[in-house]
């Protein structure tokens, strides 16, 4: 009821000033001139502020936007590199509406400060913070929101957005490497597929009009070519087609269908080296939030809850969903874990001596720490070996294409000797 009455009255707050960019130009205290700009909500503003700096004011003008001008969305980093610097000014001792307002005054982009205003503006009117942001769940998960509502609570909510910030962090670094490990399976396909459709439209076609006038039976393997060739000339657009429509539908089948991405999340686990750095990653994801949370003061049943969310596959969550229903029925965490048959002996040991020793916060953390290591290791390690493995991948179709178109050549060779 207080949350609902504190929202009402928000309404009745007036907004904040819109706050824009402005040029100035203007003489120092030695009389030289100098000019700048300056974010204010008016140029009255403006000028106060120079003159308090010293300068006077000549011109003060709204700068002109670009006349093609993309708005920038906002990113999970930059979610990440408020907290860090909220948590950094809360700990000097500055006031928690000070920093909202300098951060949203100073923020390079529009859409940020527009957030940050919002957020101020309901937390000026006596919302607590962690209310004012779970409205932009695009932005604030339900755990950044509950790790948030402990540290007020528990009036520590400098540490608390230290942590964080640190896990938004890591959380935004691993992601990158799985990017990056996945990007390069990727780009070997379709390099692969783009050389041998530019061999087989514009290459092959020069060998049939030579081989036209052979008079002679062609080996099977360059009449494959050939025939591959002719197909993919007159049916190009339908490849094309089908490859968009592919996409198309496996986008929509993703975004509409809990079962199929589960079903995508459990075959991606199995694919050859890539599979095992989406394991590890998961771990580390779950020993990273679970440990937040813990030390945060949130519950370990509902911190279950949201590593279960945050692993970032279905079969990881399905598990720890599992793990959380036995820990609540009374089962140590460790016990519940080994029940899985999911998650490694390694992982498991650490987690009953951090629950027996009382630091299951550290032991988890450290966890995350190795598995994080690996994940950095492996794609590193996937990165020196994909260079060798795309000139095999394209070497054996580039190789494959000219044998075949070089094999009616050899023939007749063989004949004529």
């Amino acid at each position: 009821m207080a949350t609902a009455s504190a929202k009402k009255n928000s309404s009745n707050v007036k907004r904040q000033p819109k706050v824009f960019t402005y040029e100035w130009k203007g003489l120092n205290r030695d009389g030289q001139r100098t000019a700048g700009e300056l974010r204010g909500s008016s140029i009255a503003e403006i000028r106060s502020v120079l003159k308090a700096q010293g300068i006077s004011p000549k011109g003060v003008r709204k700068k002109s936007p670009p006349l093609f001008k993309s708005e920038k969305k906002i990113t999970a980093m930059d979610i990440a590199m408020i907290s860090r610097q909220i948590a950094t000014m809360l700990s000097a001792g500055v006031p928690l509406v000070t920093t909202i307002e300098l951060l949203g005054r100073g923020h390079e982009k529009a859409k940020v400060r527009e957030l940050l205003a919002t957020i101020l503006t309901d937390v000026q009117s006596g919302i607590p913070l962690s209310d004012a942001l779970r409205p932009h769940r695009q932005h604030f998960d339900d755990l950044y929101v509950d790790l948030v509502a402990a540290g007020e609570h528990s009036g520590s909510l400098d540490a608390v957005f230290d942590r964080v910030a640190t896990y938004r962090e890591k959380a935004e670094a691993l992601k990158s490497k799985i990017k990056k490990a996945m990007f390069y399976p990727t780009a070997v396909v379709i390099v692969a597929i783009l050389v041998t459709a530019l061999l087989l439209l514009f290459v092959v076609p020069q060998f049939e009009d030579i081989f036209a006038g052979f008079g002679a039976e062609l080996p099977a393997f360059t009449q494959m070519i050939i025939d591959l060739s002719r197909w993919l000339q007159g049916s190009w657009y339908f490849f094309v087609i089908a490859i968009i429509g592919g996409i198309f539908l496996f986008k929509r089948a993703h975004r509409n269908s809990q079962k199929f991405r589960d079903q995508v999340d459990a075959n991606l686990l199995r694919i050859p080296a890539i599979g095992d750095i989406l394991h590890k990653a998961a771990m580390a994801r779950f020993a990273r939030t679970l440990a937040t949370t813990f030390t945060a003061g949130v519950p370990l049943i509902d911190g279950l809850e949201s590593a279960a969310g945050a692993s970032g596959n279905a079969v990881y969550r399905n598990a720890l969903l599992k793990v959380r229903q036995e820990v609540m029925a009374g089962m140590q965490m460790n016990v519940a874990m080994r029940t899985t048959r999911l998650f490694p002996d390694m992982l498991i040991q650490m987690v009953m001596i951090g629950e027996e020793s009382g630091g299951l916060d550290e032991m988890l953390n450290k966890v995350s720490n190795i598995y994080e290591m690996q994940v950095d290791d492996a794609v590193d390690g996937l990165s020196s070996l994909i260079e060798p493995i795309m000139m095999v991948v394209i070497g054996t179709l580039v190789g494959g294409l000219i044998v075949g178109m070089y094999l009616p050549i050899f023939q007749m060779g063989n004949v004529v000797g």
